[in-house]
């Protein structure tokens, strides 16, 4: 599960606030999640005079109270950061690593206990590390918010309270899962409105807030976090907490139409991967196609197939990897291009036969920000899995990622099920492992005008995609290119997934698809959950919008 989050102030003027909902406008701070709390915590947060990083940390911790089956702090992500004062952009790398105990083929004979499924979380330091170097009020103001939602608690949604319902269904045996997130142990089926009060959780962030990033990672919380390990099988100890650190990296940077994209780089594959989609259809006139063409649609699947077998091929952590550099470049594209036929979709089998074996007998949260000052924020960060590895560290309150099956989990298996063993992506300790969070900032002449993003697992880097396209290629309003259907081709499996509305509406233009040789798989309920922000350049309003496929709210100051 991702969040989105955006935040924008343009200037500090007196005005009447305006409505909060699934779309707002304002010619000052935007704050956009999946959490109506959280976003205004991150809009509280700019009126008492915090910039666009201090909302986003702010948001986050909020997050991790009132939307626990992603919002995180036992996980990890990438915090894009486009400073808006003629300094570039940075990326804050806060992704899950490999304990020193793990092994490159731990899991090839399957996962055995879930505790193995663990990654060393980073979401806390990286947090810290943001506010280290763009911060401007305390530390402390910024998680006190977090601990009094989670202390005194707060309604609940409908779809919140679904959720929990569906995890305590789906946990009977997960006793400390249930106490902490179910009524009278799971007795009681949650319903919208209903109070969710966290106490353990209140404590551990109320320590995160006094003593800042070290209360997690070393002291009470780290003795908690390595006991849980040691009940459960897990490997992860107090050394590998004390020894994490988030990293600053360049973004992925690329241009579309005179528009300068700045994306997450590796081991994040969503920026390469975008940009590179994007440098592939550029020389096609799409428009003149139509948004919702047969050709347009071919387009975009056969440069999702390119960009993902690359992806497969070439990523991992550039710490223990070594990553062509033009696999963003337009020369690399225009070859990708050349390669596509107009009329028939390419195998991908053929495509990737190199890398290919003999066959044998969504959850995240994205958030994004931007301040008076054009200090923008895209925020990505994840457990994994919806509700990550379902592990509640005992007394601490926390949920656990299960992000140790983003690494190859079979070396050298790599087959037409999707199943990934290339060597870029195999398990080292200390690795991070690949994901494919792609928090994006679109900016023109260095002004800020698309924060977006999304959840979704190998299906992020297409939302994103599309989204751009929306808004870049065929300049639709962001509502209607939040509310545009979806859909997606990952290399492997050779097949397409697309939402509903796709399928239902354009029939003619599927039929002409399945002619050109395109597989379809069964439609997924949805594809991503991309709460997103868009500023005029020539007006500076902003418009935030909630993707309605899930909860949402747009929070204007």
């Amino acid at each position: 599960m991702l969040v989105c989050l955006t935040i924008g102030v343009a200037n500090t003027r007196a005005v009447e606030r305006p409505e909060g909902g699934l779309t707002a406008q304002s010619d000052l701070g935007m704050v956009v999640s999946v959490s109506k709390p959280a976003s205004e915590v991150g809009r509280e947060t700019l009126i008492a005079g915090g910039n666009a990083v201090d909302a986003a940390i702010a948001t986050a911790f909020a997050l991790a109270v009132t939307w626990p089956e992603a919002g995180n702090i036992g996980g990890g992500g990438f915090m894009l950061v486009h400073p808006g004062n003629g300094q570039p952009p940075i990326v804050i790398d806060y992704r899950e690593i490999a304990p020193a105990a793990a092994t490159v083929d731990m899991f090839a004979k399957g996962i055995g206990s879930q505790y193995r499924l663990v990654g060393v979380p980073g979401t806390v330091r990286g947090l810290k590390r943001a506010h280290e170097q763009f911060g401007r009020l305390p530390w402390k103001d910024l998680v006190e918010p977090a601990v009094a939602l989670a202390r005194d608690g707060f309604q609940i949604s409908a779809e919140l309270a679904s959720s929990l319902n569906q995890v305590i269904e789906t946990s009977p045996n997960n006793k400390e899962l249930r106490r902490v997130y179910g009524q009278d142990n799971g007795q009681r089926a949650w319903k919208a409105d209903d109070r969710l009060v966290q106490t353990d959780l209140a404590n551990t962030l109320a320590l995160i807030a006094s003593q800042g990033a070290d209360a997690f990672y070393t002291g009470n919380v780290a003795e908690a976090f390595e006991s849980e390990m040691k009940l459960g099988g897990g490997i992860i100890t107090k050394a590998d907490l004390a020894g994490y650190q988030a990293k600053v990296r360049t973004p992925i940077h690329g241009t579309y139409r005179g528009f300068d994209i700045f994306a997450s780089p590796p081991p994040s594959s969503g920026g390469t991967a975008v940009v590179e989609m994007l440098n592939i259809v550029e020389p096609f006139k799409l428009r003149e196609e139509g948004r919702w063409s047969a050709k347009t649609i071919h387009l975009m699947l056969e440069s999702m197939r390119r960009a993902y077998f690359d992806r497969a091929r070439w990523l991992g952590d550039p710490d223990f990897t070594k990553i062509p550099g033009q696999l963003t470049t337009k020369e690399y594209a225009s070859e990708l291009a050349s390669s596509i036929s107009l009329t028939n979709a390419t195998s991908s089998a053929k495509l990737g036969a190199e890398i290919l074996s003999p066959e044998e007998a969504p959850n995240t949260t994205h958030f994004s920000v931007i301040d008076r000052d054009g200090m923008a924020v895209a925020n990505t960060y994840t457990l994994e899995d919806s509700w990550g590895s379902r592990i509640v560290v005992r007394g601490a309150g926390f949920v656990l990622n299960n992000e140790m099956g983003d690494f190859n989990p079979r070396p050298g298996i790599t087959n037409s099920k999707g199943l990934i063993g290339t060597k870029p992506n195999q398990i080292v300790p200390g690795k991070r492992m690949l994901s494919s969070m792609t928090p994006v900032i679109v900016s023109k002449n260095g002004r800020v005008t698309l924060v977006t993003g999304s959840p979704g697992g190998r299906t992020i880097i297409n939302t994103v995609f599309c989204i751009l396209l929306n808004v870049l290629e065929f300049e639709m309003p962001l509502r209607d290119a939040v509310d545009a259907p979806r859909f997606h081709h990952a290399w492997m499996p050779d097949s397409v997934t697309m939402e509903s509305a796709l399928l239902e509406n354009y029939k003619l233009q599927i039929n002409q698809l399945t002619q050109m040789g395109h597989h379809f798989s069964p439609t997924p309920k949805r594809q991503g959950d991309a709460h997103s922000i868009s500023v005029n350049l020539e007006t500076g309003k902003r418009t935030g919008a909630a993707d309605r496929r899930r909860d949402g709210w747009s929070s204007p100051q």
